[in-house]
């Protein structure tokens, strides 16, 4: 049996030119287009895919339960219903903009307390320890990178 460029005949052995051109064209491309997404994934995470964030916690050293506690940061609010006495609230915040951090709550005895901390930024990130006294003091111990 004898073949010819272009020959219809198809079967193990035979060669077609026309298939053999569409197979290569489509394994080059399918190689090209897999280095090409792996290589932007690649260059997305190289780029700054960076979550900033600052883990803050409050600790009720007030002697007592405090309720109502609400905490403000630049863009946001965290909280509680009630904080007992000794006892600590994490939470992870993500900063946007630039405004000073504040707390607030209703100590033991009934009264309204509001304390205002250090100033933070977008794109800080570390940690930040809020320890509040008796007396409606508070202190504040961040441990921050710089503000941008």
């Amino acid at each position: 049996m004898k073949l010819q460029a272009g020959s219809l005949q198809a079967g193990w052995g035979s060669w077609s030119p026309t298939l053999a051109a569409k197979t290569s064209t489509r394994r080059g491309w399918g190689t090209q287009g897999f280095r090409g997404v792996v290589l932007s994934v690649a260059l997305l995470a190289l780029a700054g895919c960076h979550s900033y964030h600052v883990d803050a916690t409050v600790e009720n050293r007030t002697g007592g339960a405090i309720q109502l506690l609400e905490v403000d940061y630049p863009s946001a609010s965290f909280g509680a219903d009630s904080l007992a006495a000794g006892a600590v609230l994490p939470y992870r915040i993500q900063l946007r903009g630039i405004g000073p951090l504040k707390v607030q709550y209703t100590a033991s005895d009934g009264r309204q307390t509001q304390v205002e901390g250090p100033a933070l930024a977008e794109r800080q990130e570390g940690r930040i320890e809020i320890v509040l006294l008796p007396g409606g003091k508070a202190e504040f111990h961040p441990q921050l990178t710089p503000q941008p």
